[in-house]
C-alpha cells in the first residue's frame, strides 16, 4: 500500500481516495490534480465534482459514484493493472462515507492512497469570513446525525461546528439553550458553502426558526456556533464579491471568451458561455493569398488590424507559407485596441500605433497620421478584416489620403441556437448581465435566443456596440472604459458594487438583477 509521500510512484494498479474539498475547485491539492492527469478511470459524484474532469487526460474512463457497482469497478480496474482516482467530498477521512471502499482495496490487495483534502469544517468557515480558531479557547466540530445528547456539546466558550444539521437546526438550538448556552450566541448557517452559490444566515440560537423560515437552505451546509460569528461584519470577503453570485451571459466563442470568463469568476460571477458566432475561412482563400504575398513584396505602407480573430487569420497564413513575424519588417502596424495588440505581440510583432482614446475603428481614424508624399513611399493600407466589418476606418483613412485593399480575412457566421432552458433564462430574467462584445454578438444572440429581460443589465464593449444593442430595445447599463472584454469586465464589477453599496446604504438586503422581476424568490432579511 502506499505510504501516502507525494513523491511515490505508484506501480500499475492502484486507486487513490482524493478528496476534492468543499465545492470551489480551485481548492483541489496539488497532488490530487496530478494523479487526476494520470488516471486512467475517475470515479465521482459527476454533478458535484464534473468540472473537476479537465484536469485528466484524453479518453479517461469515467464512472458515476452513485452508479450501482462503483466501488468494485474500481478495485476491478486496479486489479487490471489500471490508476483510478476516487474523488471524494471534502476529506476522505473527515466524516466521509468511503471508509468500506478503502477497506475492500485492502481486502483485495490493491494498492492505495488517501489524499487529504480541504475541509468543510475550515474552509466553509473561511470563505464566510468566519475565524476558525482564532483567539476562541476551542474548536470543536460535530456530525448531527451521530450526537445523542447536545449537553455534552453546549459547555465552553469555543466555536461549535456542525455537520449535516441542517435539517434538525432548531432541535439543536433549543437543546443548546437547554443545556446552558445563552440564547443570545451567535449562529451562522452557510449552505454550498465556497461556490458562488453560497448563501449564509446569521441569527442567534434563540432565533433560528424564524430567521430560517425563509431561506430554504438544503445540504451541504454547515452550523457555526460561537463568538468567532461576530467577527464575519469585518471579515467577510466572499459573499462581498461585486458580482457574488450574479449569473453572466457570455456571447463569444470559446476561443475568445476564456480571459473573460476567469476575470468574471474572480469578480464573484457564475458565467456562461453562449457561442453567437462562429469564426471560419473566407469562401475564397484568394484575396488572402494576394494579400499575404503584397505583404511580404513591399505592396503595402501600413497593416491595420481590428480583431484578434483577424491577427490569427494571417497568422495561420503565415504559417501556411512558411513565414513568421519577420515578414513584417519595413512594415507600420496598426491595432484597434489592447486585446488585438496583445494577439500581435504573441505573433511576435509590436504595434506601432494602437488608440491612445477611444479603441475602436473611430478612435482609430482619430490618430492616423494623414497620407504625405514626401514621407510616406506607398500609400496603400492592408485591412484584414471580418466578412460583416463596417466601413468607418476604410472611410476615414481614404479621406485622409490612402488607398485600402480591405481583405475579407474570416468569416463571421451565426451560431446555432442554445439549448431552450438558456434561451428561457434570457428572455425570462435568470440572467443577471449580458456583455456584448461586438455589434455582431448584439445581432446574434437576439437572432438566435432573443431579446434579453429588462431586468438583466446590459454591458457593452463600446459606443457603436451600445448603439446596436439601443436599436434592438435594450436599455445600456454599463459601457467599457476601453473597448477591451477586460475593460468591459471590470466595468461590470463596478456597477455590481455601486447597486451593493446603495441597497446597504438603505438598509436593504443586497439582491440581484434577476430577483428583482416579477416571481423572483426573495432571500430573507
Amino acid at each position: 500500500m502506499s505510504s501516502g509521500s507525494t513523491t511515490f510512484e505508484h506501480p500499475a494498479g492502484f486507486v487513490a481516495f482524493v478528496g476534492a474539498g468543499p465545492g470551489d475547485e480551485g481548492l483541489l491539492t496539488l497532488r490530487g490534480a496530478d494523479l487526476l492527469s494520470r488516471a486512467d478511470a475517475v470515479v465521482l459524484d459527476q454533478e458535484a465534482y464534473g468540472p473537476l474532469l479537465r484536469h485528466c487526460r484524453e479518453g479517461v474512463e469515467v464512472v458515476d459514484a452513485a452508479e450501482e457497482g462503483a466501488p468494485a469497478k474500481a478495485v476491478a480496474a486496479a486489479k487490471a493493472g489500471r490508476g483510478v482516482v476516487r474523488l471524494c467530498a471534502g476529506d476522505p477521512m473527515f466524516f466521509s462515507s468511503i471508509t468500506d471502499e478503502v477497506a475492500a482495496c485492502a481486502a483485495a490487495e490493491v494498492d492505495f492512497e488517501i489524499v487529504p483534502g480541504v475541509p468543510p469544517a475550515t474552509a466553509v468557515l473561511a470563505y464566510a469570513g468566519i475565524p476558525a480558531a482564532v483567539s476562541v479557547p476551542e474548536f470543536r466540530v460535530v456530525d448531527a446525525t451521530m450526537v445523542g445528547d447536545w449537553a455534552v456539546h453546549a459547555a465552553g466558550a469555543g466555536t461549535l461546528v456542525i455537520y449535516n444539521g441542517i435539517s434538525e437546526a432548531v432541535a439543536i438550538g433549543k437543546a443548546l439553550i437547554a443545556a446552558g448556552r445563552p440564547d443570545s450566541t451567535p449562529v451562522a448557517i452557510s449552505s454550498a458553502g465556497t461556490t458562488t452559490e453560497q448563501y449564509t444566515v446569521v441569527t442567534s440560537l434563540g432565533r433560528i426558526g424564524p430567521d430560517l423560515k425563509h431561506a430554504g437552505m438544503t445540504e451541504p451546509a454547515l452550523i457555526v456556533v460561537g463568538e468567532a460569528v461576530g467577527m464575519r461584519d469585518r471579515l467577510s470577503w466572499f459573499e462581498t464579491k461585486p458580482l457574488f453570485g450574479w449569473r453572466v451571459l457570455v456571447p463569444r466563442t470559446k476561443e475568445q471568451s476564456a480571459g473573460l470568463v476567469e476575470q468574471l469568476r474572480s469578480y464573484g460571477a457564475v458565467p456562461e458561455e453562449v457561442p453567437t458566432i462562429s469564426v471560419e475561412p473566407p469562401r475564397t482563400p484568394q484575396q488572402m493569398d494576394r494579400a499575404i504575398k503584397g505583404l511580404v513584396t513591399g505592396r503595402y505602407e501600413w497593416v491595420a488590424f481590428t480583431s484578434a480573430n483577424a491577427v490569427k487569420a494571417v497568422r495561420e497564413k503565415f504559417e501556411e507559407y512558411g513565414l513568421d513575424a519577420r515578414a513584417f519588417a519595413g512594415l507600420k502596424v496598426a491595432a484597434v485596441g489592447e486585446a488585438t495588440a496583445r494577439a500581435l505581440v504573441e505573433f511576435g510583432v509590436k504595434p506601432d500605433l494602437t488608440p491612445t482614446g477611444e479603441q475602436s475603428s473611430e478612435g482609430l481614424v482619430d490618430e492616423w497620421p494623414p497620407y504625405d508624399s514626401m514621407l510616406d513611399p506607398i500609400n496603400r493600407v492592408l485591412l484584414p478584416r471580418a466578412d460583416i466589418a463596417t466601413e468607418t476606418l476604410v472611410a476615414g483613412l481614404t479621406e485622409l489620403g490612402w488607398e485600402c485593399d480591405d481583405v475579407t480575412a474570416y468569416r463571421t457566421v451565426r451560431a446555432a441556437p442554445p439549448p431552450a432552458p438558456i434561451r428561457e433564462a434570457i428572455k425570462g430574467g435568470g440572467f443577471d448581465a449580458v456583455l456584448f462584445t461586438s455589434s455582431s454578438t448584439v445581432r446574434n444572440l437576439v437572432g438566435i435566443a432573443g431579446k434579453p429581460h429588462n431586468v438583466t443589465v446590459i454591458a457593452a464593449i463600446g459606443p457603436q456596440t451600445a448603439k446596436t444593442a439601443e436599436e434592438f430595445g435594450l436599455r445600456v447599463d454599463v459601457m467599457a472604459d476601453t473597448a477591451s472584454a477586460s475593460a468591459l469586465a471590470s466595468g461590470l464589477a463596478e456597477y455590481g458594487a455601486k447597486l451593493r453599496q446603495a441597497a446597504l446604504a438603505a438598509g436593504e438586503v443586497p439582491r440581484r438583477p434577476s430577483q428583482t422581476r416579477r416571481g423572483a424568490r426573495r432571500r430573507p432579511k
